[in-house]
């Protein structure tokens, strides 16, 4: 069954426009496990925009205490140390070194960008040195997981360069999803996009994550890939909680996910 793992991005980007501690990105992880959520991912860009690195290592800490519970670090595997208003980048290898997460989610996102929108090339250009970020982190403990588009050639050369898992970008799914409704025949076929991008993951011996832009509403048809091993959800989870709560959000999530609680 796929599990759920809460992006607490949001959080600190609310929090960092006050400056104030409030809302806390550890008191909200402690609020998503107790509801049951599966996983904690965070997503500390070098512009700091929201998670910071404190909160690496503060919620490093918080989940010594949670054993079972995965903790997922995603950035540029290429992005390297900077000094920064608010603390000093320290790049994402020292963050992945430092904390050993159990998974790192490499993204290949740019400052420029408003939040990642593609996943890796890995057909036209030198996969070498990913690779070899892919081993260092496995030697730290970390399962590797590439942010890739639904493209079987493309899951096929993560596999050839070492990763343990995809994580799909749901994004193209989600915008037709909300334009046209479930429903809608190009909805359905681009859900049939991603089913057969994640059975070719599986086929190869990968495992497959997910995630952008998923919500209570197109989880009710993605949900039924069950290939997929786990999703990442941040801004549409955090969206609802100003409605309904962050505690019941997480429930209404794991609903939509087939768990029951």
């Amino acid at each position: 069954m796929t599990v759920l793992s809460v992006n607490l991005n949001k959080v600190a980007l609310l929090r960092n426009s006050r400056e104030s501690g409030s809302p806390s990105v550890v008191g909200a992880a402690e609020t998503v496990l107790a509801a049951g959520a599966h996983g904690i991912t965070v997503h500390p860009r070098p512009d700091q925009r929201h998670i910071r690195p404190h909160d690496v290592f503060d919620l490093a800490q918080l989940l010594e205490d949670y054993p079972g519970i995965e903790f997922n670090i995603e950035g540029n595997p290429f992005a390297g140390p900077r000094p920064g208003a608010a603390e000093p980048y320290p790049g994402f290898d020292a963050l992945i070194e430092s904390t050993r997460p159990d998974q790192a989610t490499l993204v290949p996102d740019t400052d420029d960008q408003l939040t990642s929108d593609h996943g890796f090339d890995l057909i036209g250009g030198d996969v070498g040195p990913l690779a070899a970020r892919i081993r260092i982190y496995q030697t730290w403990g970390a399962r590797v997981s590439l942010f890739m588009d639904p493209v079987a050639e493309q899951i096929t050369r993560a596999r050839d360069i070492g990763a343990d898992r995809v994580e799909l970008y749901t994004g193209p799914f989600a915008d037709l999803a909300a334009q046209h409704g479930i429903d809608h025949d190009l909805s359905r076929s681009s859900y049939e996009t991603y089913l057969q991008a994640a059975r070719h993951a599986t086929q190869l011996g990968l495992g497959v994550n997910a995630g952008h832009d998923l919500d209570t509403n197109n989880l009710r048809l993605f949900a039924g890939i069950t290939e997929v091993d786990e999703v990442s959800i941040g801004h549409a989870l955090i969206c609802d909680a100003l409605e309904s709560g962050l505690a019941d959000t997480v429930r209404a999530y794991l609903r939509a996910l087939h768990h029951d609680i």
